[in-house]
C-alpha cells in the first residue's frame, strides 16, 4: 500500500532502523536520530542494487516519487541510474564539514558562522580533519572532546560533538558516509558544574534595592554616580546579562520615539550566540533619552575614557557600594525578575524564558525567531517596569 505524506510527516523514531515501503521499491528508512531517508531498490543486471534520493522534509514524498520514476526510465533504457549523476566523494572528514557550513551558511548569523568555523579548525580539523570521512571512529572523536574538556571548555567540547554529529548527518544522505561516530557519545561527555545561582534578595526585600539602586549615591564622580545607577535601572528593567548592558551601543535601539521601541542586542554578545529583541518599556524610554541628552558617545553606557563603556566591575561595586556585597549581584536582577513574573500567574513560562533569553539552542532545528511571544513579552515588562516604577515612587 502508497505512503501518505501525513504517515511520512509523523513517522515516529524507534530504537532501531525501520523502513516505510511506498511501492515500486520506494522506501522510506528512518533511524533512531530522527533523520528521514529516501531510497530505491532495484535490480540492475540481476544484481541488487540500492539508489538514494536524499532526506525528509528536503525531499517530499512527491519528489521521492518523481525521482523513482525518472529511475525506472533509466532502467528501461538499459541505464542503471545509480551509475549517473552521482556526486564527487568526499574523502575527509574537513572536506564535509565545510561543505556542510558552506550549505548552512544563509541562515547563520555571521559572527556565529565565523565562530562555528573556527571551533572546528581549531580542535576537530587537527584531530582528524584529514582522516577519510569514514574512517572517523567514535574513539576518534572522544579523544577529541577529551582534550577540549581537559582545558575546561565543557561548552565547547559539546558544542564540538554536536557538530560532527551536524557533519554526518549532512553526509550520510550523500552516501559519503554510513554512519555518525559521534552518536552515541553524550553520556560519555563530561557533565556540566551545577548551577550556581547568583545572590539576590527575597522578592519582598525587592523595594528596599529598587530605592537604594534610585538613590543611589556611591563614592565616584557625580557623571560615573549617575552611570552607574542609570546601568544598574536599565538591568534591572530589561532582564539584561551584564555584558548586554554595558556594550549596549546606540545604533542597537529602534524606535525609541514609536510606539513598540526595542533593543536589538546582536548575537556576538548573548550567551547562546543568538540575537535577542528586548521590547522597552516606557520608564526605560525615558531612561535613555536622559542618558543621550547627557552623552554622544557610542556607547549607552559610557566610561571614563571617550569611546569606552563602563567597566565589568561597575555594576557590581555599585551593589556593593549599597550594601548588598554578598546579598545581591547584577546577575540576580533576573532571578528577582523571573520569581516575579511567575508567581504573577498571569505570564506564560515560555514568554519568560524568552525574556531572560534562556531559549535552548538548537542548531538541527530550524532558525531560532528573536521576535518570538514580542507582543506578550512587552506587557510582561511594561507590567514589572511599573511595579519597579511605583516603588520609587513610594
Amino acid at each position: 500500500m502508497a505512503l501518505k505524506e501525513l504517515e511520512v510527516r509523523y513517522a515516529t523514531t524507534r530504537s532501531k532502523d525501520y523502513k516505510l515501503a511506498d511501492a515500486e521499491g520506494l522506501y522510506l528508512l528512518v533511524r533512531p536520530n530522527g533523520s528521514k531517508l529516501w531510497r530505491f531498490k532495484y535490480r540492475y543486471h540481476g544484481k541488487e542494487k540500492l539508489l538514494s534520493f536524499g532526506s525528509y522534509p528536503g525531499v517530499s514524498l512527491a519528489a521521492a516519487r518523481l525521482r523513482r520514476a525518472e529511475a525506472k526510465v533509466a532502467l528501461g533504457q538499459g541505464i542503471d541510474p545509480g551509475a549517473k549523476d552521482k556526486p564527487a566523494p568526499v574523502k575527509t572528514f574537513e572536506e564535509a564539514a565545510r561543505a556542510w557550513h558552506a550549505n548552512r551558511l544563509a541562515s547563520l548569523d555571521e559572527g556565529h558562522a565565523s565562530r562555528l568555523l573556527t571551533r572546528l579548525e581549531r580542535d576537530a580539523f587537527p584531530a582528524f580533519g584529514n582522516c577519510e570521512l569514514r574512517t572517523v571512529t567514535s574513539a576518534d572523536v572522544l579523544a577529541m572532546v577529551r582534550r577540549v574538556e581537559a582545558r575546561g571548555a565543557l561548552d565547547v567540547s559539546r558544542r564540538l560533538k554536536q557538530h560532527v554529529s551536524q557533519i554526518y548527518r549532512f553526509a550520510i544522505p550523500h552516501e559519503w558516509a554510513s554512519t555518525d561516530p559521534a552518536e552515541h557519545l553524550s553520556e560519555l561527555l563530561k557533565p556540566k558544574p551545577r548551577t550556581r545561582h547568583m545572590a539576590r534578595v527575597r522578592i519582598d526585600e525587592l523595594p528596599q534595592l529598587v530605592r537604594a539602586i534610585d538613590q543611589y549615591d556611591g563614592d565616584e564622580t557625580p557623571k560615573r554616580r549617575a552611570v552607574t545607577r542609570a546601568a544598574l535601572l536599565f538591568t534591572l528593567l530589561t532582564w539584561a546579562r551584564t555584558n548586554e548592558t554595558r556594550l549596549a551601543r546606540w545604533d542597537e535601539f529602534e524606535g525609541l520615539d514609536g510606539p513598540e521601541p526595542l533593543w536589538r542586542v546582536p548575537a556576538s554578545r548573548m550567551k547562546m550566540e543568538r540575537e535577542h529583541i528586548v521590547p522597552l518599556a516606557p520608564a526605560v524610554v525615558a531612561l535613555l533619552a536622559k542618558l543621550r541628552a547627557q552623552s554622544s558617545d557610542t556607547y549607552v553606557f559610557a566610561g571614563d575614557k571617550l569611546g569606552q563603556p563602563i567597566s565589568q566591575n561597575t555594576m557590581i561595586y555599585g551593589c556593593y557600594r549599597m550594601g548588598y556585597r554578598g546579598r545581591q549581584t547584577v546577575h540576580g536582577f533576573r532571578g528577582i525578575a523571573s520569581t516575579w513574573a511567575n508567581e504573577a500567574e498571569c505570564f506564560r513560562p515560555d514568554w519568560i524564558e524568552m525574556a531572560l533569553a534562556h531559549a535552548e539552542q538548537d542548531e538541527v532545528r530550524g532558525a531560532y525567531n528573536s521576535a518570538l511571544y514580542l507582543t506578550p513579552r512587552r506587557r510582561m515588562l511594561e507590567a514589572w517596569a511599573a511595579v519597579v516604577t511605583e516603588m520609587i515612587a513610594a
